[in-house]
């Protein structure tokens, strides 16, 4: 069995065989996939080497160490927290072969194909349609809040291929080429100014079978691998200690003591213990990881991040007082990656509204706890065994 002794030993071999100093970006990348340490718990050949998943931080350190380029994980965050882990887990070999690789050397940038505009938080009511012809299916409908779709080579899709069972059993799950006829994106302009997300229209994209994840009727059960993954990588993320949003706010602080009063300095020390808890309690999830996919308890990380962001960058915004209400770039860009933390005071603030709704809704969120984590009585659900065709929309 690898462990880190192994590990460390065969990661200074690859330095020692690929300097970063010599080697190309793009190459180095390649080829530490294909040296199995891209992910160390991934199977071997698929960028992997079986290896328990916490050992990927002995990996990640001596690579560091010695200057090695990342693969820009901002940039295809979608790719490696969601795609990525639902092709592992229900792709065919080949699938596996032919995506992994360029997406976690950022070769190829994905997008999530999930949200609607007539499903809202109800995921499962979703209209889009695939009708098979053949070998390969007809896809027609509009996606919403899609991050990098501008970006995006490759999108994970989800639409309905039966509307006369329920609305969770008539869906499939595909990969879908983003560059394809009758695939047309279009900006959405957010409230920080910017164009991060997207509406996607979807007009008789042809997507061959080849593509389909899983069975077909069966894309809920592949898409809750999707979701809790990116519950995990949104609220999960690993962050060293004063780490994320608290990070600014406490330098802000320490850099500033003209703007110091008592209140803030008591709600800030709360602030500041509440993002230390959530950062401990996103490592003790991602051991938890070690022993197989993530569970509900990511819903639990991911509302916590949203809570503790907005909350954190409220105060941010009330300690800097007038300069706090300060926005100066209201520039319609179209950015690389999500960045939750980056740039001023008054784009965290503006930014972290969305948190409560991307990744799925806080009050799906709490249900999914209240249900799967505490074991309370669900809500009653009077459509859970009613056609998709005759719900009321």
């Amino acid at each position: 069995m690898t462990d880190a002794a192994e590990l460390r030993r065969r990661t200074r071999e690859f330095l020692a065989a690929h300097p970063p100093a010599a080697t190309g970006r793009d190459a180095f990348l390649k080829a530490r996939f294909d040296a199995g340490l891209a992910w160390v718990h991934y199977p071997e050949g698929l960028g992997g080497l079986g290896a328990p998943r916490t050992l990927q931080a002995v990996v990640d350190a001596e690579l560091e160490a010695a200057g090695a380029p990342d693969n820009d994980p901002r940039r295809i965050g979608i790719g490696l927290g969601m795609a990525a882990p639902t092709i592992l887990g229900f792709g065919t070999e080949e699938q596996k072969r032919r995506f992994l690789r360029p997406l976690w050397a950022g070769e190829e940038v994905w997008c999530q194909l999930f949200s609607e505009p007539g499903a809202g938080s109800d995921l499962a009511a979703l209209g889009t349609r695939a009708v098979r012809e053949g070998d390969t299916w007809v896809v027609t409908g509009q996606k919403v809040w899609t991050s990098s779709a501008h970006l995006a080579r490759w999108a994970i899709l989800i639409a309905r291929t039966d509307p006369d069972v329920p609305k969770h059993r008539g869906i499939t799950y595909f990969v879908c080429d983003m560059s394809d006829p009758g695939v047309e994106v279009r900006p959405l302009r957010q409230i920080t100014g910017e164009a991060e997300f997207n509406e996607v229209f979807l007009t008789g994209v042809r997507i061959p079978d080849a593509h389909r994840i899983g069975e077909v009727g069966d894309g809920w059960r592949v898409a809750q691998t999707t979701l809790m993954n990116e519950r995990v990588s949104i609220g999960g993320a690993r962050l060293p200690r004063e780490g994320g949003m608290i990070e600014p706010l406490a330098r802000t602080w320490r850099e500033r003591p003209e703007l110091r009063t008592h209140d803030l300095h008591q709600r800030l020390l709360t602030l500041w213990v509440e993002a230390e808890v959530a950062r401990l309690t996103g490592e003790r999830l991602r051991q938890q990881l070690v022993a197989g996919q993530p569970g509900p308890e990511g819903s639990g990380m991911k509302l916590g991040f949203a809570r503790l962001n907005q909350a954190i960058s409220g105060l941010e915004v009330e300690l800097l007082g007038q300069e706090g209400l300060l926005y100066d770039d209201w520039t319609m860009r179209r950015p690389e990656g999500v960045d939750f933390f980056g740039r001023g005071a008054g784009y965290r603030y503006l930014r972290a509204k969305g948190n409560s709704i991307e990744g799925g809704t806080s009050e799906v969120l709490l249900n999914i706890v209240a249900e799967r984590v505490l074991g309370l009585p669900p809500e009653p659900r009077t459509d859970k065994d009613v056609a998709w065709k005759d719900l009321a929309r």
